[in-house]
């Protein structure tokens, strides 16, 4: 995932745009950057945060920074902002989503004699393949609308120019897009939890497809939003912030509604509850209050000297940086029975190291509770799990060792109570060496999101999307 913030003040907003951004770390850990617009023109800031926090990297660049007009990103895979020169002028951008025909998108502005400067390790730069849709068209909201009509996956934009900053939601809403505003400046976000300590009052959401345009002034509609929604379920499982609301809908709010349904028909008899830290900690919370079982912190989560571990590109980094990071608490552990509640299960790795830790400390009996379904399809539409191959996910493992060959129909293990759900489930308990597993029933969690199943993003679970 990725995570961006924009600010257009008549004020220098360069702070606001630093801690606006900082506000969306938990969404990337690869790159961050900065761009802003003032009497030098654009000036712009890239740093890695693989090994280090966005604040820390980004704190020596603000005294060279200033300006009326920004855009902050962090990023889970390549360098931006992007500045752009374009027949509409000059401009900077970024974005958010994943595109999932980019290599066929990329053989197209080949054979039209187009070429690209922005390259990594993995091709080319998709923020700039973006700019180049966009500049294909005569005006910045026809060319968002030739972005939307070409890529497959998702995009959600922001666009700042000499004077307005310009942001599209993605066609299908699956990621979300928020305008703030206070006195003498307004702001935009994918994250909403970006703007109460900053002053900012939530003064609009944009709608799928929506596409406005900002000025130190207020901001217009280009584009009205579109009927069809299908925005992650998984910001409010396990990637967007307990503080932030999506549609209305606050996250930690929901994920207590989860736990509640996790407990709702459970009866195995233990002595507390808790959480993987830290969005395993708001299911159990829920899981807890509703069974009215002592709630207990038995693993705490040491992060002051760590950088985050929310998707390194590296899996055996990734695992050891969870592993150091997460400590047990013995005198709580010790002779005990304890459910624990996490917030799904990807390739499994972590949770397996994790109860091999309780264990380890002496716990009678640990139970797990997921708050999702088991993963079946890997995400085509964010970099969610995108990074893994579909037989890395611990439920196609599973599946696999109970088929034993590749034509296998995965719909028929979505059923909750059919006998190959209940196999699947009971392989990956054995994998994870646990006493018991359960998962969150489908229609359970679509009940605590609180929107209608045909306006959520389920694609992981079972397979459906729209396009």
């Amino acid at each position: 995932m990725s995570g961006f913030f924009g600010s257009i003040s008549k004020h220098d907003c360069v702070y606001d745009i630093f801690y606006g951004t900082d506000y969306n770390s938990h969404m990337g850990t690869k790159r961050g950057g900065l761009c802003v617009y003032g009497r030098n023109g654009f000036e712009r800031a890239i740093h890695s945060l693989e090994n280090d926090y966005f604040r820390s990297k980004f704190e020596p660049e603000l005294p060279k920074l200033s300006g009326r007009a920004g855009i902050g990103i962090i990023s889970d895979w390549q360098s931006q902002p992007l500045i752009i020169n374009s027949h509409m002028g000059t401009f900077a951008i970024a974005i958010v989503g994943k595109i999932s025909n980019f290599s066929e998108l990329e053989k197209r502005a080949l054979r039209q004699c187009r070429h690209f400067s922005e390259m990594s390790g993995t091709g080319i730069n998709q923020t700039e393949l973006v700019a180049m849709l966009i500049a294909e068209k005569e005006t910045f909201a026809e060319g968002i609308v030739n972005v939307f009509e070409h890529i497959k996956g998702s995009c959600s934009i922001l666009i700042l120019s000499s004077d307005s900053i310009i942001a599209a939601r993605d066609k299908l809403g699956r990621t979300p897009i928020v305008i703030g505003k206070k006195d003498n400046a307004w702001a935009v976000t994918s994250e909403s939890v970006s703007f109460p300590n900053l002053g900012y009052e939530i003064e609009h959401e944009l709608g799928p497809g929506e596409v406005v345009r900002i000025t130190q002034d207020g901001y217009e509609q280009l584009i009205h939003p579109g009927n069809r929604m299908q925005i992650c379920s998984f910001l409010w499982v396990y990637y967007g912030y307990p503080a932030s609301v999506y549609e209305g809908i606050n996250v930690e709010f929901c994920r207590y509604r989860c736990g509640a349904a996790l407990a709702k028909n459970d009866d195995d008899e233990v002595d507390f509850v808790s959480g993987i830290p830290d969005s395993g900690l708001g299911h159990a919370i829920g899981y807890s209050n509703a069974r009215k079982l002592p709630y207990y912190r038995a693993f705490v989560k040491y992060t002051p000297t760590w950088p985050r571990s929310f998707m390194p590109q590296d899996q055996a980094q990734r695992d050891f940086i969870a592993r150091m990071k997460l400590i047990p608490i013995r005198d709580m552990i010790k002779g005990k029975r304890m459910i624990f509640c996490d917030d799904s299960i990807v390739r499994g790795t972590q949770l397996k190291d994790n109860t091999k830790k309780l264990f380890d400390e002496g716990a009678a009996e640990v139970h797990m509770r997921i708050a999702c379904p088991t993963l079946l399809f890997p995400c085509e539409f964010l970099n969610f799990s995108n990074s893994r191959s579909s037989l890395d996910l611990a439920g196609r493992k599973a599946v696999a060792e109970i088929e034993r060959t590749e034509d296998v129909n995965y719909y028929e293990y979505l059923n909750n109570k059919s006998d190959k759900h209940h196999a699947m489930v009971e392989k990956i308990r054995k994998r994870l060496n646990i006493t018991t597993l359960k998962f969150q029933k489908l229609s359970d969690l679509v009940t605590a999101i609180g929107l209608p199943k045909e306006k959520l993003c389920t694609h992981c679970w079972d397979g459906s999307s729209y396009s």
